[in-house]
């Protein structure tokens, strides 16, 4: 069952904040990761952008906390079927947001495919286009103008939503203290984690795309 959510889009440094979420015990933490380790996931997350019902204590079976997409896109649905969980709400500059998601997620999400593409790349790319890109943004990331405005609405909708004492509003770069309040644990005596850098992300997508390619649960 899920006792943290992360609503906050990807690109918000949700990669490190799984890592610290399963450091602080609340493992196994759901990330667009877990969806190429679980390919069957797939279909359910493209059933949900079509709109249907979607049985979320099913699709989280043995997750005790999840962050970025595609969770993040259903966001009123999946705390309502978890109405004890803590939600975290992953902020960024919009501005730096958006720049590192357009060279990021958003150019993997669009580039041309090779032709050895793995099948589950291809699966999970179309999924997240689904999801996100037509989903989400409405086949309109590329107008920084309406991502921007789709990025701050988000913000502003899940802030109004839930009480104080359920949210927490969390940029990564304020470290241990704020998260570990928030979800009642002591400070690890060790940094924060730091990971999923735009060098880093580009390694991973290029591990995965291709046939043969390897897997690295950790991005």
């Amino acid at each position: 069952m899920l006792e943290v959510f992360g609503a906050g889009f990807g690109r918000t440094g949700t990669l490190s904040l799984k890592t610290a979420l399963e450091q602080l015990g609340f493992g196994r933490c759901h990330h667009m990761l877990d969806v190429f380790e679980d390919p069957e996931s797939i279909a359910v997350w493209q059933a949900a952008a079509r709109g249907e019902t979607v049985d979320w204590a099913q699709v989280y079976r043995g997750y005790r906390s999840s962050v970025d997409w595609p969770g993040a896109a259903f966001w009123r649905q999946i705390t309502a079927q978890f109405p004890k969980a803590k939600v975290i709400l992953g902020k960024r500059d919009p501005e730096a947001w958006y720049a590192s998601a357009e060279s990021s997620i958003h150019a993997a999400a669009v580039a041309p495919l090779p032709d050895d593409a793995n099948p589950v790349f291809v699966q999970v790319r179309q999924m997240a286009l689904d999801v996100v890109w037509n989903g989400v943004f409405d086949g309109r990331f590329t107008d920084k103008r309406h991502a921007l405005k789709v990025f701050e609405r988000h913000l502003t909708e899940v802030e109004q939503a839930f009480d104080p004492e359920r949210l927490l509003v969390f940029e990564v770069t304020q470290g241990w203290e704020p998260l570990c309040e928030f979800v009642g644990v002591p400070v690890p005596d060790e940094p924060f984690p730091r990971t999923n850098d735009q060098a880093s992300f580009a390694e991973h997508i290029a591990h995965r795309r291709s046939v043969g390619s390897r897997v690295d649960p950790t991005g």
